[in-house]
């Protein structure tokens, strides 16, 4: 998704969130300085990773024991915390992590270490979480924002960090979605986060995964 047509969703989201349009502009300023002697793995990189079939893992509950049964298949994207999970419950390094450094970000840099594309977003929430992180990540990375982009970092659409998988993997090219460890309607407790307000995100990002999803493009939901 290009930002003109990701723009009102955003703005949508900025008002019913009550985000700072400032703050995200100010944080992905932020990333692209700290991105400037980095390896960045611009589209056409992104691109020549991900292929027409894709597996999506969101860090749903059960997700561990749900890995344990799944058949991964085509290119592999972890959303944030699903990269603990992967590595710990598979021993398999993603092709891909979208994070916004929420989760367990050591896992993180040492899947990017072992050759998965850090795709980082910069928010207005997490400029601390990017200063303190984005230096340790030696691999490819991906910079990104969810306000307007700017030459450096990029949007490709999205809120959490499983839509945002979704509609850069649809971005892509991919046609083949298989969805694993997304439960819309029962959050993973976080310490420190409003459980409210995270079922409220997930409603949002179910709205971007399904309601905007393209005829020629097919999700299969797999059950942890």
């Amino acid at each position: 998704m290009d930002y003109d047509e990701w723009e009102p969703h955003y703005l949508r989201i900025v008002e019913e969130f009550g985000f700072s349009i400032g703050d995200d502009e100010r944080s992905a300023r932020t990333l692209a300085a700290l991105c400037r002697d980095k390896d960045i793995c611009a589209p056409l990189c992104l691109k020549r990773r991900i292929g027409a079939e894709v597996t999506v893992i969101g860090h749903a509950p059960g997700l561990e024991d749900g890995l344990q049964r799944a058949d991964l298949k085509g290119t592999i994207i972890s959303a944030d915390g699903a990269t603990t999970a992967l590595l710990n419950e598979l021993g398999r390094v993603p092709d891909l992590i979208v994070t916004d450094l929420d989760g367990n970000v050591a896992d993180q840099i040492a899947a990017n270490a072992q050759g998965a594309v850090a795709v980082i977003l910069a928010h207005g929430d997490n400029e601390a979480a990017v200063r303190r992180y984005v230096p340790w990540f030696p691999g490819l990375i991906t910079p990104t924002t969810q306000a307007r982009p700017f030459p450096g970092v990029f949007n490709f659409g999205g809120f959490t960090d499983g839509d945002r998988s979704v509609m850069l993997v649809r971005h892509m090219g991919a046609k083949r979605i298989y969805l694993l460890g997304f439960d819309l309607d029962r959050p993973r407790p976080k310490a420190g986060k409003d459980p409210a307000a995270k079922k409220r995100k997930l409603a949002t990002a179910g709205e971007l995964i399904w309601g905007l999803n393209p005829p020629d493009v097919e999700l299969v939901s797999v059950q942890p």
